[in-house]
Parts: structure tokens; sequence; C-alpha cells
């Protein structure tokens, strides 16, 4: 069976319980000598029931779905007892918590049709001068801008070379709407050249793809991309099943790039207020380093390539 997305929001807070309970060995809390045989790994719902101090029976119904308008101080109660960090808690406050479906109220309707959801219908777009800024960071800063789903909306003419130019559109160029980076990365063979620590950069984009899943349950575009991904690549598979979560905000990614080499460069994220569905990503490399350096070079490379005679 492969993992999907999509399904109802008590099932992944199910399984999201679940996997957070299966890390957390019972001598960590004191449980070792619990009578009877482990039939599951990690803790057991009672034990969890008791670290937050709720019921088993109010534990129990909450890890399936079944109880409504669950108060914050129990979810924080919860997230502690499951030992979760910040990312962790703002997923299970998602499940616990989700969107209703598109068409259960006027309420829904209304927010299906916001700017930035991810029910919105049609394609995202990329203000002409979002395209500016990209053009005008070209000359040293690789920069892209990030939409629903980790798709690559925009990018400008050094990102592109930084990615071994992977189809996305230029700054200020009309596109076909970018290139999903989770494809990229699980079924493009260059993305496991690029990545000096491929695992890494993949089971990130997986663990964001979850995060999203979390905040965007009925996005009618993320099952057939999460089916396609499970089908066509066991590690996304296994990956996507384990339910670990990520938010990119910030970071270093390291590259093995086939024209300058190794680079390690430093991300940050930066938000839209007027449209959550949309972020700015900017790579910087440490003043005086290799890494920058050869991010100059590939700058330098960038600029003699648009200047040449075509």
């Amino acid at each position: 069976m492969t993992a999907t997305a999509g399904r109802e929001p008590r099932s992944d807070l199910r399984e999201f319980l679940r996997s957070r309970r299966a890390r957390i060995g019972p001598e960590e809390v004191g449980a070792a000598a619990h009578p009877g045989r482990r039939r599951v790994p990690g803790l057991r719902r009672e034990e969890v029931a008791q670290l937050a101090g709720v019921s088993v029976d109010y534990y129990t119904r909450l890890e399936q779905g079944r109880t409504l308008h669950v108060s914050d101080e129990v979810l924080d109660a919860v997230a502690r007892a499951l030992r979760l960090d910040a990312t962790e808690r703002s997923h299970l406050f998602d499940l616990a918590r989700p969107q209703r479906a598109p068409g259960a109220g006027r309420a829904a309707r209304a927010a299906v049709g916001a700017p930035g959801s991810a029910e919105a219908a049609g394609p995202q777009r990329v203000r002409a001068g979002l395209y500016r800024v990209l053009g005008a960071l070209e000359d040293g800063t690789p920069a892209m801008i990030m939409g629903r789903r980790l798709e690559v909306l925009a990018a400008n003419r050094l990102a592109e070379a930084l990615y071994a130019d992977f189809g996305v559109p230029r700054a200020g160029t009309s596109g076909r709407g970018g290139r999903n980076l989770a494809r990229f990365l699980f079924l493009d063979p260059a993305a496991r050249g690029l990545f000096a620590d491929w695992e890494g950069a993949a089971r990130g984009a997986v663990a964001a793809l979850r995060f999203y899943a979390g905040r965007h349950p009925y996005d009618p575009a993320l099952s057939p991309l999460v089916e396609e991904l499970s089908t066509l690549d066991g590690d996304f598979r296994r990956w996507w099943a384990g339910h670990d979560v990520l938010e990119h905000t910030h970071g270093t990614k390291r590259f093995r790039h086939p024209l300058v080499g190794e680079l390690a460069l430093e991300y940050e994220s930066l938000a839209f207020p007027d449209d959550p569905g949309q972020t700015l990503y900017l790579y910087t490399a440490e003043p005086g380093s290799p890494s920058d350096e050869a991010l100059r070079t590939l700058a330098s490379r960038v600029v003699d390539a648009v200047r040449a005679p075509r």
C-alpha cells in the first residue's frame, strides 16, 4: 500500500501520535518495570495519559480523533509528555484542530477562496515587483520564491545556476509554473549528485510536506503529488510514513556543484504577510570562506553567460 495524503485529518493525528509514542523508550520515563508484554514499541497510551495528566479514555479518544474542542492545556500537556519540539507541537495543534473541509459551511467556502489559500483555484502568481527583487539580487545572492507543496514559483539566474538549472522560470520571464523541489530531489538523478547530503535534503523535503499537509489537509493537489512520489520512490514512501515534520525557516545546505565544487550555503526564509502561501528564500555564504569564493565564481559565470552573444 502506498502512502497517501488528503485523508481525514484524524487518521494523520492518530498516526502522528503513534509515531511520537514509538520513539520514546519506556525506560526513559521510568516505565520499564510495567507489567505485561509490550506489543508496540515505545510508550503505551496509558503511560502517555499518565504523563500528560489526563485519563486513559480521554487520551485514547484524542489519539483516535474522537475528541472535539480539545483545550490548549491538554495539547500542551501531551506535547510535553511526548517531548515534541516547537514544530511538532505546532503540527499537533494543526492535526487536532484541522481546517474544515471545503463546502462545509459559509466560513469554509470563504476561506477556500481567500488569497494564499491552498484550496484556492488556479496557479499561484508572483507579483511583478517580486520578480524585480529577484533580478536585483542575482549578481551575488541566489534567491527563489517557493509556493505551496514546495513548488518553485520563480528564481533568479544565480539560483538557477546553483540548482544546475533544474528548469524554474527566470526572473522576468514567463514559464510553466516552475518546478517542484520534492520531485527534483526524488525523481531527477542530477539531484543526488548536486546535494552533498542528499538524504538530509530529501528527508527535510518530506518533513516539510508533512508539516504543510497538517496545515492544509484538503489541498486537492497534495494527494496526487504524495501518491506519485510514494509510487516512484521507496525512500519517499518510507520517510512519509515516519511522520517527521519540519518548517524551513533557516539552515544550511551543502552542494557539490558540477562547475564550482563544494559550497556550504546558509538560507533564510522570508514569508510575505499578504500571501502566506509564498516564501522568499535567500542563500548566502560566510564572507571570505571557500564557499563565498565558489559562489562569486558561479555568479561571474552567470554574468558572462548573460552577456555572451547568442
